[in-house]
């Protein structure tokens, strides 16, 4: 009688979400630069930043914050909804919503964090820290307009996920992978806002 040993099944990676954490390496060197750059010049300039951090609104900054981080739970809800295989919702309680639905959630979270910080924006123009200003000014608007922009691009993103569900006629693994792909980058996003909360709002 001839019996078979059985071979063990190698589960290999996905490609897609291996090549997006890399990606977001990168993406941590570019904000590790950042970085260095605020850094460099708040040592350069103690004076210039203490009077200019004086006129933070800490109190709207720390609620567009907590808008921004509690978008990340309702981005990892999509996900778990994901994993189930559950696009859309099967009811009108938040247990019951699929993918879409806490994505729409997440993007709506994310659009007011980005209006925030609009204003917060048109605020300090108005009392004249602009780009070019000084050097606190240079320092803010780079650090937090490109993340400001990453976090545009995460909005898209989302879109792009919510009509890719509403575009196919089966949910598959696919979609699924994309949708966690998403959040991997909404989480990052996150992680560096918290961050530069700390830096620029808490650590004056």
């Amino acid at each position: 009688m001839n019996t078979k040993s059985a071979v063990p099944s190698v589960k290999r990676p996905n490609t897609v979400a291996v090549g997006t954490i890399v990606w977001l390496g990168s993406e941590v060197m570019f904000f590790a630069g950042l970085f260095a750059i605020y850094f460099t010049l708040r040592a350069m300039n103690p004076e210039l930043w203490a009077e200019q951090t004086a006129k933070h609104n800490f109190a709207f900054a720390l609620i567009n914050t907590l808008i921004l981080v509690a978008s990340s739970f309702t981005a990892q809800a999509g996900v778990f909804a994901a994993e189930r295989g559950q696009p859309r919702a099967t009811g009108a309680s938040p247990s019951k919503w699929g993918t879409v639905e806490w994505f729409f959630l997440t993007f709506f979270m994310g659009a007011i964090f980005v209006a925030g910080q609009t204003y917060e924006y048109a605020t300090f123009v108005s009392e004249g820290i602009t780009l070019a200003s000084d050097p606190y000014g240079s320092a803010f608007y780079m650090t937090t307009g490109f993340h400001g922009i990453h976090v545009s691009l995460g909005l898209v993103a989302f879109l792009l996920v919510i009509g890719r569900i509403y575009a196919v006629k089966n949910f598959t693994h696919k979609e699924e992978t994309t949708a966690v792909v998403v959040s991997y980058y909404w989480h990052f996003v996150d992680i560096v806002w918290i961050i530069l909360f700390i830096v620029i709002y808490v650590l004056k």
